[in-house]
């Protein structure tokens, strides 16, 4: 299982974290990203993501499911590919939108509620994709990474909050993304306090 995960999942996950990059670069030299090819780039990336964010949050339910520790190999995968996509939509933001102004950066967090979440978001994001390192790991320790990686859900609610907010009409795909984040903190937590209910429960005999 473990040279599997190695030798052919891992490699399909790299390949396949391309292709909406890709997709974006022959949009771009073709020219064909529509009428408005920034709103295209910023749909792409954030939507990626986001996708990529929710899917290193479903390694450990599924590691929980299946009994396959193997998979937490994949999870930094996921988390740092979710951080590239969420810097190239922010950076699209910043320079097309904002055009590196500061001030304007600053004006637009303060008056508008979902690119505060977004900002949010992508800020709690860096320390997790710098800290995401094995090194980083031996650095911190153990039970400090795993607080620090904790942020990692304040994260996801911020970033399905600012897709939902940024939304004017059909929220369908919105809601899509809350409801699996939903579930994936359900399958995350409350094993977890089963445990410890059930542990207290052994302590108090």
């Amino acid at each position: 299982m473990s040279r599997w995960v190695t030798r052919v999942v891992r490699p399909v996950l790299w390949a396949g974290s391309a292709l909406p990059f890709l997709w974006l670069v022959r949009g771009a030299v073709q020219g064909n990203l529509g009428t408005d090819p920034v709103e295209t780039i910023q749909k792409v990336t954030g939507l990626s993501a986001l996708s990529f964010l929710l899917g290193s949050l479903a390694v450990t339910p599924l590691r929980q499911l299946t009994g396959w520790n193997v998979l937490n190999r994949l999870r930094r995968s996921l988390g740092v590919t979710a951080f590239a996509y969420a810097l190239l939509h922010a950076f699209s933001y910043f320079v097309f939108d904002q055009e590196l102004s500061p001030v304007g950066i600053t004006q637009d967090v303060v008056k508008h509620p979902w690119v505060l979440a977004g900002f949010s978001a992508f800020l709690l994001l860096i320390p997790l994709a710098a800290t995401s390192t094995g090194g980083m790991v031996r650095r911190l320790g153990g039970k400090r990474w795993q607080r620090l990686h904790r942020l990692v859900y304040v994260a996801a609610v911020l970033a399905v909050l600012h897709f939902l907010w940024l939304v004017k009409r059909d929220v369908t795909l919105p809601l899509y993304y809350i409801a699996a984040l939903a579930i994936l903190l359900a399958a995350r937590f409350i094993p977890r306090r089963r445990a410890e209910a059930a542990a207290a429960a052994l302590a108090g005999r």
